[in-house]
């Protein structure tokens, strides 16, 4: 009987299950842990896909409410450091299954309720509070799954099966969409929502059920609620024009599509997935691309361009007859996701002037706290500033801060030039 020659193929295979086995530990149950991230990711982007047009064409959210909306929305990412310090006695791995669990209730919630703004509204807070639960111990639990000196890696492994997830529902909601606009539903037809509400809550469902074989752990980590620090004061005012510019676009841009343009579900969702995968490729490139130029080089470049993007966004339909200036909104979409990757150098720079991994975890978490508290306040201005004034000025304003984000980001020394403002944080 002649030897099986293993095909190039097979080769292939073999080697990334070999790499795969040297970056977890050997007793860790790795597979659970990526399978729950795997359905909880396409749950995620089959909600995320459908969320706007829910809300502008089911639930009758207008521009000014849907402000009023993502206040609510955010709350929960403002309150997590204190729900996590309120539960400093669980270890992460219960915390990770608390969050999935919350995430399936909100979903159950919305498929199951009627359309009133309330309750629609309730439910996505309740899925919010479990979204940001899981965000910082999914990092924590990732490395402690891996093998010393693979931490890297498995962050790596965790972050892109998110995105593939998420990837996945968004293509899903497109196809779906699409399918029933041929089948005759009008693009108004609770139904169809419905119908990706009850696949996204049975994903969730699965997750949920897979978490609980999940082994409980004892990592736990230090749950600080705020640190706060001189010498970080110019990052904590870049998170102040970072956070307020982005959520202008995650809040309002939809929004502008699907009221301004008519943009049904499909195209919404088709957008959400090339803007995933872009990110998803564009991400090491740009991490380099720091590396090389240096963060404040980015910084103040990156926004020059982002202002381009939001007075083209806003006017667009002033400057281009109606068909060309969708498109026109529809790329400027994209390339806003891809150039706020360049929002990486501000932790390059909380890097370099850190004293301990501590210090930067600490501050990290406190900007991210920061970058909420301007979020839900501009959330309610945008929408009161589109029912004044319109999308121009609002759009504008998020130009303005583009630009405010530019000149403060060009303030910055280098980190040997910065006074290190005694210990802080201490080491060890």
């Amino acid at each position: 009987m002649k030897n099986h020659t293993p095909s190039p193929q097979e080769k292939q295979a073999a080697g990334l299950l070999g790499d795969f086995k040297t970056i977890y530990r050997p007793d860790a149950k790795v597979a659970r842990f990526l399978s729950v991230l795997g359905f909880s990711g396409i749950a995620y982007g089959l909600y995320r896909g459908i969320q706007d047009n829910y809300l502008a064409e089911i639930v009758h959210i207008n521009a000014f409410e849907r402000g009023i909306v993502e206040f609510f929305r955010e709350i929960p990412g403002l309150l997590v450091v204190f729900i996590l310090a309120w539960m400093y006695r669980f270890a992460e791995s219960r915390i990770f299954k608390i969050g999935i669990a919350i995430m399936t209730a909100g979903l159950i919630g919305l498929l199951c309720s009627g359309t009133g703004k309330f309750i629609v509204v309730l439910f996505m807070v309740v899925f919010s509070t479990g979204e940001h639960i899981i965000m910082p111990v999914r990092t924590t639990m990732s490395l402690d799954l891996a093998q010393k000196n693979k931490g890297g890696a498995a962050l790596g492994i965790t972050s892109a099966l998110s995105q593939a997830g998420n990837i996945a529902g968004f293509v899903l909601v497109t196809v779906s969409f699409f399918v029933f606009s041929r089948l005759g539903f009008d693009r108004k037809d609770t139904v169809q929502f419905k119908v990706v509400f009850a696949a996204a809550a049975a994903l969730m469902t699965a997750a949920v059920l897979i978490s609980l074989a999940l082994t409980e752990s004892s990592l736990k980590t230090s749950r600080r609620r705020f640190y706060f620090a001189r010498k970080f004061v110019k990052y904590y005012m870049l998170e102040v024009f970072y956070g307020a510019r982005k959520q202008i676009f995650i809040t309002f841009a939809p929004y502008v599509l699907i009221l301004q343009y008519g943009a049904d579900t499909s195209v919404i969702a088709l957008l959400l997935a090339i803007c995933a995968l872009f990110s998803a490729l564009f991400s090491p490139f740009m991490g380099k691309l720091i590396d090389r130029l240096g963060y404040k080089f980015i910084m103040v470049t990156d926004t020059l361009v982002l202002i381009v993007v939001c007075l083209l966004y806003g006017f667009a339909h002033r400057i281009f007859p109606r068909n060309i200036a969708y498109i026109v909104v529809c790329v400027n979409y994209v390339l806003d996701a891809i150039i706020s990757l360049a929002s990486m150098a501000s932790n390059v720079y909380v890097q370099d002037i850190s004293g301990s991994q501590e210090e930067i975890t600490a501050t990290l978490s406190t900007g991210i706290s920061v970058n909420h508290v301007i979020s839900i306040l501009i959330a309610l201005l945008g929408g009161l500033i589109w029912k004044v004034v319109g999308i121009e000025v609002l759009f504008s304003l998020s130009a303005f801060l583009g630009l405010l984000n530019t000149l403060y980001a060009a303030t910055i020394k280098p980190a040997k030039a910065i006074d290190p403002e005694g210990p802080g944080i201490p080491r060890g």
